[in-house]
């Protein structure tokens, strides 16, 4: 999860931390394989993973990202795809669970963090890929995007991507926030906040996630689901290092717009 959080006035949030070693064996860590030069998608230059990132934005992919100066940052659209170590966030509904809760979970061997999204309680960890678009939804598109909107076209890029790319059958929307298979099989959560016209949190979207961390809680505050992955979908292995490059390509095409690096 991350360490260091910076807010700043003109809305955009960047995030960073240090490595974390697992002292634990309730999951495994997902191998992290370099792209190739010729393999590199245009927004790999881009990506960082969280436990590579500094305890200060020292890094010089985060300074290219989000400073003009030493004192200034600014608003680009950014999108950051992280693999994070297990851990259990809340949203701002955070009072519904209790001190008692957050240890519960923490003697699993996970994190537990309260935050300032949208939505109750979710898993994130290994094998799962979590991105946060930091979008200035006035002009991340051909015209300004609404929050409603916002959402509902993070939805179908994961939609798109599960559909198009993955060939999974019955994947889309219920009357519950994120994608789903089906009625009751959960494959991507999403939780945003906006500031200032722009957003942060993200969507979070199992490749080949240790379900089993799901059965610890009632995700979302949602009885009688459970959550899937690509990978139990598909029946094969299913990598971030695989759907990475097809979701930055699905986040082109539906929000009308060039990725670089």
């Amino acid at each position: 999860m991350f360490r260091t959080i910076v807010v700043c006035p003109n809305g955009a949030v960047a995030a960073w931390h240090p490595e974390t070693p697992f002292p634990y064996e309730h999951t495994r860590p997902v191998e992290l394989q370099e792209h190739s030069a010729e393999e590199r998608t245009p927004l790999s230059a881009a990506v960082s993973r969280a436990n590579r990132w500094k305890d200060d934005p020292n890094n010089s992919q985060l300074k290219d990202i989000f400073y003009t100066s030493k004192h200034e940052w600014f608003t680009r659209n950014i999108l950051l795809a992280v693999e994070h170590t297990p851990v259990y966030t809340v949203g701002i509904r955070s009072k519904l669970y209790s001190e008692e809760e957050e240890v519960r979970l923490k003697a699993l061997g996970a994190d537990f963090y309260r935050t300032s999204r949208g939505g109750l309680i979710t898993f994130h960890g290994p094998g799962q890929l979590v991105i946060y678009p930091i979008f200035y939804l006035k002009r991340i598109a051909p015209r300004p995007i609404g929050v409603r909107r916002y959402v509902e076209m993070l939805e179908q890029v994961i939609i798109d991507c599960a559909t198009d790319d993955f060939g999974i059958p019955n994947v889309g929307r219920t009357q519950h926030t994120g994608v789903w298979v089906g009625q009751d099989r959960k494959l991507a959560a999403l939780g945003i906040a906006v500031s200032h016209g722009v957003s942060y949190h993200g969507i979070a979207l199992n490749c080949n996630t240790d379900l089993t961390w799901f059965d610890h809680v009632v995700g979302c505050g949602i009885e009688g689901v459970e959550a899937t992955s690509l990978s139990r979908e598909c029946q094969r292995d299913i990598s971030i290092e695989e759907t990475l490059p097809k979701m930055v390509a699905q986040f082109a095409r539906v929000f009308d717009c060039e990725v670089k690096s």
